[in-house]
């Protein structure tokens, strides 16, 4: 790490990226956004923007379970909770007997009733109040290792199911007729999903991951002519927004995930704007 931060000295040669802290925080977010989009771009295509919301909400719930249960790593606490419960949305959103966004709010609403309620008891919860809004400023060099190889992971098994996601999103019987194992894809994808939900969330907050993850990916929907353009775009989004956040959060002294989360939304307001403009233009 200490050659990574020399380089970045010499890169950034500004005051806010002189403390550890800030270098630590400007990696985490090099390294979360990335993922974060592309895993938007299919959750945008796939119409599953409430789900990775109801997987922040069910964060708190994991978290006290694992207080009940005496666990004190928090990172593997939330990753294998919300490894279960979206393998258990998804398994009742298969079953049909109510509408998926039905399903999703129910689980969201459990979710973080049940966590307020178990973390709340005694007047404990200003505990854990933090996970509301992340605090990306306290990664620590063993976050950006398991950053690290979350992204290498999640960019190789997303390169792979890429094409057999698109498909069954586009459409599922074509994908089945194709021998292609559409229930398999889509619990590999949302386990993708909820690693990475749950690995963001106590830098980003409960209340803010789901704009992250959509945010970008939505905006570069707006612009993209095709699949290749909108990764594209949405990794790029992501990134500014990560980096423009975390640096303006700074000086205003303010929460990064809710900065971070506001260039996302202004990036996508132009661009929504761009392509209303476009569309007049080639209707003229």
């Amino acid at each position: 790490m200490n050659t990574i931060y020399a380089i970045m000295d010499v890169l950034l040669p500004f005051e806010i990226f002189q403390f550890t802290f800030m270098k630590n925080a400007l990696l985490a977010m090099l390294l979360l956004t990335p993922l974060l989009a592309l895993l938007g771009t299919m959750a945008v295509n796939k119409r599953m923007a409430f789900f990775s919301d109801a997987l922040g909400h069910s964060a708190l719930f994991g978290l006290g379970i694992g207080v009940l249960l005496g666990m004190s790593n928090v990172t593997v606490i939330l990753v294998c909770f919300g490894i279960l419960w979206a393998m258990l949305i998804t398994r009742i959103n298969r079953t049909g007997g109510a509408s998926a966004d039905t399903t999703i709010s129910v689980f969201s609403s459990t979710g973080i009733a049940l966590g307020l309620l178990i973390l709340s008891g005694n007047g404990r919860f200003s505990k854990y109040s933090s996970i509301l809004v992340g605090d990306v400023l306290a990664v620590t060099q063993m976050d950006i290792l398991w950053l690290f190889i979350a992204l290498v992971a999640g960019v190789a098994l997303w390169a792979m199911m890429y094409n057999h996601l698109l498909l069954t999103a586009v459409n599922p019987q074509l994908a089945q007729s194709r021998g292609i194992r559409t229930n398999l894809v889509e619990y590999a994808f949302v386990i993708l999903v909820a690693v990475a939900v749950m690995l963001a969330i106590r830098w980003v907050g409960v209340l803010l991951i789901n704009a992250l993850l959509i945010l970008p990916a939505a905006a570069a929907r707006n612009i993209s002519r095709s699949a290749r353009q909108h990764a594209f775009f949405s990794v790029l989004f992501s990134l500014f927004s990560g980096v423009c956040g975390l640096i303006i959060s700074v000086p205003l002294n303010s929460s990064v995930g809710a900065a971070v989360v506001l260039c996302a939304a202004s990036i996508y307001a132009l661009t929504l704007l761009l392509s209303q403009i476009l569309r007049i233009r080639l209707q003229a």
